[in-house]
């Protein structure tokens, strides 16, 4: 059957993450049920670049689905957005390889996480980015994402009970925008553990309060120990921005 690749874009706040959970509403369900309604009742299942946690955003999440269907890929967006509910879009669809995978092929992800810093909130942002109104030294903070480039252990950086037995890292990119009312922290890397981007960004802001040092990174990283970390910003800051394949360019 032909494969599909689609990147699509969702809204997380009113989902309970990606990932298909029974009486929960995630994305995949909503993929799911959308597609097995295009293919007339046929179970359709959908692969992902990897699952986003409940109330986290995606610009550029990555899936990919087998079809017996005819419908050419130009069409495959505007068929299922029509059946698909306004806080999840398909934006492109391409047929590739028999055997490309949504996650297995990844290279590498970008993340965003928005901090708003307006003195009081706003009341529209509420779902979209953090807020955060407390004095806090930028530079610091550039100073120890630094510490997070290259390749590491990020245990530190995970929750404490991951199954995952390899928790080595490496980040490409780490940079914090300032911009007239927010801070925009953009993450790349060849992969991410569980809560990572959260947890490094949540460390970050207490470095930038005064709490913790920029050396103190990379300390944090040899400990390979949760509680050595900060707290773990909330996660309605956190976007699924890009995601990067071996062989093609999205």
């Amino acid at each position: 059957m032909p494969r599909f690749k689609c990147i699509i874009s969702y809204d997380g706040a009113a989902f309970f993450g990606y990932q298909v959970q029974p009486g929960m509403r995630t994305v995949q369900g909503e993929l799911e049920r959308a597609l097995t309604e295009v293919h007339k009742g046929k179970k359709t299942r959908v692969s992902a670049s990897g699952r986003t946690d409940a109330r986290v955003h995606a610009v550029g999440q990555v899936i990919h689905f087998d079809t017996e269907s005819r419908i050419p890929a130009d069409r495959w967006p505007a068929v299922l957005n029509q059946k698909l509910p306004n806080d999840v879009v398909v934006k492109s669809a391409e047929q590739v390889e028999d055997d490309f995978h949504a996650r297995f092929w990844t290279v590498s992800k970008e993340y965003r996480y928005i901090i708003e810093r307006e003195t009081h909130p706003t009341p529209f942002r509420r779902h979209y980015a953090v807020h955060h109104p407390l004095t806090i030294d930028i530079e610091q903070m550039r100073a120890a994402a630094a510490h997070f480039l290259g390749e590491h252990d990020f245990t530190t950086f995970s929750v404490a009970k991951s199954a995952v037995v390899d928790r080595v890292r490496t980040i490409e990119q780490f940079d914090i925008i300032e911009q007239e009312s927010e801070w925009i922290f953009i993450v790349k890397g060849n992969g991410f553990l569980y809560n990572m981007v959260r947890i490094m960004v949540g460390t970050l802001l207490e470095v930038g309060s005064g709490k913790y040092q920029p050396e103190d990174i990379p300390v944090m990283l040899e400990a390979k120990d949760r509680s050595a970390a900060g707290k773990t910003a909330p996660p309605h800051g956190l976007y699924l921005w890009d995601v990067a394949y071996r062989n093609q360019l999205n």
